[in-house]
């Protein structure tokens, strides 16, 4: 019989596919001696089993029973009784950290008779029935589908009939009015009645909390992060503690180190009289954690220890929950704390130089996503005036964008291409669409352990929280700080570093990790962990890195970041500018004297393109593909034309003979879908001379080099290749012309020729293909587009955002590569490739060369380099570097 339970003393931190990331770490501080209040575990096997059938799994409710009653036995009290009453807090425990996104119940067991009960044993009413109203709201709005705001909107109306600024100015009188306001709400908006059974609350709340799974936040939550939509989530059953019995009493959330920097010191949020959701909803502001010292010495001296001994039996930093009832400490929950991509590298650094970690360890702890981040612009306050507001530096980074103060109009602005900062009085679980379409967030209450801190640290969002000198207004549509009113739609500028708030755009400046990839220069702190985690990457990677470039500048600046060679260098773009009247008349031509006049022209000036892009590579591989794209892109757009042309003959203009010349070709070269028509190796076979003027520019300019005392590597790469016989046609050409330059120069010129891998066709029959190829570079975005049969230009505005909220994507398969599909095609190419030759050389020019899954994806196929932009060099080899080191995971932000 499958087993679905587990007590906290029989798991550990190794079993969190079974008992969820939270049971899994409860289990671990139990075995670790730490004060835990007692409690089991139902595991994510009893959720899935939930799921698949709709029904409660035979035997759970068996195994829960006796657990139960074994917990009860040892607390000396039963669930729900009249006297003394034992109380349940039911939470869930996925996997993988979901903040917010599934639900918890507390204070299971209250109801109308142990109520009394409780506030006779524990001496306070109040607190008795606060405890009750808070089952009785959670359990509504979670367990029967009650809207969350009805309850809202009447403690709203009950404080504003009171005059009570917050929760704690209600009495006891008044909290078991609204106890029974809110089960009046219960009974209208479902016709049934709060449940008085402890048991059956029980029941229901674990039940409740396994189709949280599949809520609509948990599921776009999941879509954000990645994570599978099959691992379930556990549910943990603990006995209550209360931090709401008053002032000696209360809850807090700690981290061992600064989750926005990585130093070291006392950080966290603790609330005096309230529980643990109280802290992370930012109702109220909390108190910094150190203030606890004062408050109460003895528990937070107990607090820090235990914090000491969690950092050092993780060996990271860790994030934690914890409660104080009348003056005793509890601990409720830990995990390895989110942290920003600044906190990451600095606590990677300082953790190898504590010796509690490897440096191989420490490279595992960062990421490329994380080191992208760094790598943007930070705003320049010196060219700013004063700030609007100071808030808590939640999550670092520079965004700008108009304010908005609701989700649905986050979303609506950003679909319509439009960069928003949402506002609000603090975040809850349903905020997270507009929290995902903004580029920051803002909120005046909270801190850096509420909600809107820590799903904006796991999304890498900039976020500023407690900025309390601003009033909200989401009525109204605005906030004010002082004088100063900012309406909906007015641009502010958001310092996630800094905790500031700025009117209008902030100018933006470098940030001092691209200063770094730029110069070389770096000092203490941030710039040097990130320095020691690339020479980390760089001294243990396999895979190398080379950069896509098109001009000498470019090419300069990819060595600067690292860059290996260039693995694509686009012919295309040097037929830009003023060059293109020359192409104009290379298409226009009619005969071969006059084709070749005009490929004469282009020659020195595509020579000259070379010579700068090889001497700025020297001594590294420079990968040249030939002209890829359909000449008609070079001509002017054929509507246009027709519009001018016409205009001409209304005004009774003779027409020009020159458009009309151009007119004639463009509908002589139009096709339907270009994409899949004349270009690449096609145009190289049809287009005389096309092949031969763009080899004899390499060719030369290899000569050139040589003659200058450099050491130049060209590739050559035909594109877009179906079949080994176009490879051997353009082959021999280009042999041919290497041929006559060596002859004529009496410099040797050797240059390898090989092909882009691009189409299904050249994937499936690369065996073949290789026999003529000296190596193949992946060109993913057209693998990507002819596997899939999408044109990107069109299918991402169309549906993919559809297909990315249904599930159908987890990520854009142009973003991370589609490993089931594309993926299949490039392991079958390398893997037929290299058997037919053994010494073929592999690598990919695709964006997703820069992507971090994919670079991951290449390492672990063979390819023996990515190729990417060059301000994605330093991410690619940062992650090439982590492709090669096992339990990579241990970085893992979700």
């Amino acid at each position: 019989m499958v087993r679905y339970v587990y007590e906290f003393t029989e798991g550990s931190r190794d079993m969190a596919g079974l008992l969820g990331g939270k049971g899994a770490n409860l289990a671990e501080m139990t075995r670790m001696g730490l004060p835990v209040p007692p409690g089991f575990t139902v595991s994510t096997e009893a959720c899935r089993a939930f799921l698949a059938t709709g029904a409660e799994p035979p035997g759970l409710a068996h195994e829960i029973s006796g657990h139960l009653t074994a917990l009860e036995e040892a607390a000396g009290r039963r669930l729900g009784q009249a006297e003394d009453p034992l109380l349940l807090s039911v939470r869930s425990g996925a996997r993988f950290s979901m903040p917010g996104m599934m639900d918890t119940i507390l204070d299971i067991g209250l109801n109308d008779a142990s109520v009394l009960g409780l506030a006779k044993t524990s001496g306070n009413e109040r607190f008795a029935w606060d405890s009750y109203r808070r089952l009785v709201q959670m359990f509504g709005s979670t367990v029967m589908g009650v809207d969350p705001a009805l309850f809202e909107q009447a403690m709203t109306l009950l404080k504003d009939l009171r005059g009570a600024p917050d929760d704690l100015h209600l009495d006891a009188g008044d909290l078991a009015q609204l106890v029974e306001t809110y089960k009046g709400l219960i009974k209208y908006e479902t016709g049934e009645d709060f449940p008085q059974l402890p048991a059956e609350q029980l029941r229901r709340a674990v039940l409740a909390v396994f189709e949280s799974w599949n809520g609509e936040r948990a599921r776009l939550y999941r879509r954000r992060e990645h994570i599978p939509d099959d691992l379930g989530t556990a549910v943990n059953v603990q006995t209550m503690v209360f931090g709401n019995l008053g002032a000696d009493s209360g809850s807090g959330v700690a981290f061992t180190r600064d989750p926005a920097t990585g130093a070291r010191g006392v950080y966290g949020d603790y609330l005096s009289n309230a529980q643990g959701e109280d802290v992370v909803a930012g109702i109220r502001n909390t108190v910094p954690l150190d203030e606890l010292s004062r408050l109460n010495p003895a528990a937070f001296t107990q607090l820090c220890e235990h914090m000491e001994a969690l950092e050092a039996h993780y060996r990271d930093l860790c994030d934690i929950e914890f409660t104080i009832e009348h003056g005793r400490l509890w601990m409720l929950q830990t995990r390895v704390g989110k942290r920003t991509a600044e906190a990451a590298f600095a606590l990677a650094a300082e953790l190898v130089d504590e010796g509690l970690i490897s440096a191989d360890e420490g490279l595992a702890r960062v990421s490329g996503d994380g080191l992208a981040r760094l790598m943007f612009p930070r705003f320049d306050t010196s060219a700013f005036g004063a700030p609007l507001t100071h808030g808590i530096p939640a999550s670092p980074g520079a965004a700008v964008g108009a304010a908005v103060f609701d989700s649905a109009e986050a979303v609506r602005r950003a679909a319509a291409g439009e960069k928003v900062v949402l506002v609000r009085q603090e975040t809850n679980p349903d905020d997270l669409p507009g929290m995902i379409a903004a580029q920051a967030v803002l909120t005046s209450r909270g801190g850096k352990t509420s909600h809107a801190a820590v799903v904006a640290r796991g999304m890498g969002k900039v976020c500023v929280c407690g900025a309390e000198e601003i009033t909200v207004d989401p009525q109204g549509r605005r906030f004010t700080v002082g004088d100063t009113t900012v309406e909906e739609g007015a641009v502010i500028s958001v310092d996630g570093s800094e905790g500031t708030v700025y009117p209008g755009p902030a100018p933006l400046v470098d940030s001092a990790v691209m200063r770094y990839f730029e110069t070389g220069e770096h000092s203490a702190g941030l710039v040097d962990a990130v320095a020691r985690a690339m020479r980390q990457a760089d001294g243990v990677r396999r895979l190398g890195v080379r950069a896509n470039a098109d001009t000498p500048e470019d090419a300069a600046r990819a060595r600067r970041f690292g860059a290996e060679g260039i693995g694509l260098c686009r012919t295309e773009h040097m037929f830009l500018g003023d060059r293109r009247q020359l192409v104009e008349a290379m298409i226009l031509a009619r005969t071969d004297a006059e084709r070749e006049r005009a490929l004469d022209s282009l020659l020195p000036l595509q020579r000259q393109d070379f010579i700068g892009i090889l001497e700025a590579m020297d001594g590294l591989p420079v990968t040249i593909r030939l002209l890829d794209p359909p000449l008609h892109e070079f001509l002017p757009d054929r509507t246009e034309l027709a519009v001018r042309l016409a205009a001409a003959e209304a005004h009774g203009n003779p027409p020009s003979a020159h458009d009309a010349e151009l007119l004639e070709a463009v509908n002589r070269m139009h096709e339907e879908n270009p994409m899949l028509g004349l270009r690449g190796v096609r145009l190289g076979l049809v287009a005389p001379g096309l092949v031969a003027m763009q080899v004899r520019a390499i060719a030369e300019a290899v000569v050139e080099r040589k003659r200058a005392g450099g050491d130049p590597r060209a590739e050559i790469m035909v594109p877009l290749i179906d079949t080994v016989e176009e490879l051997r046609l353009v082959r021999e050409e280009v042999e041919q012309v290497l041929a006559e330059v060596s002859k004529a120069s009496g410099v040797l010129v050797e240059c390898p020729v090989g092909t882009m891998i691009e189409l299904p066709r050249a994937a499936l029959t690369a065996g073949r293909i290789a026999e003529e190829a000296e190596f193949f570079s992946f060109g993913t975005n057209d693998l990507t587009q002819t596997t899939w049969g999408f044109s990107r230009d069109d299918v991402e505005a169309a549906f993919f955002s559809t297909y990315l909220d249904k599930g159908i994507f987890k990520v854009s398969p142009f973003e991370t590569i589609d490993r089931d599909g594309v993926g299949r095609l490039v392991e079958i190419a390398v893997a037929e490739g290299r058997a037919a030759r053994p010494d073929l050389k592999i690598g990919v020019c695709g964006e997703h060369g820069g992507d971090p899954e994919s670079v991951r994806f290449f390492h672990g196929t063979g390819l023996d380099y990515v190729s990417c932009s060059p301000f994605r060099v330093p991410v690619a080899r940062l992650e090439a570097g982590r492709a090669t080191l096992t339990g990579t995971e241990a970085s893992d932000s979700r």
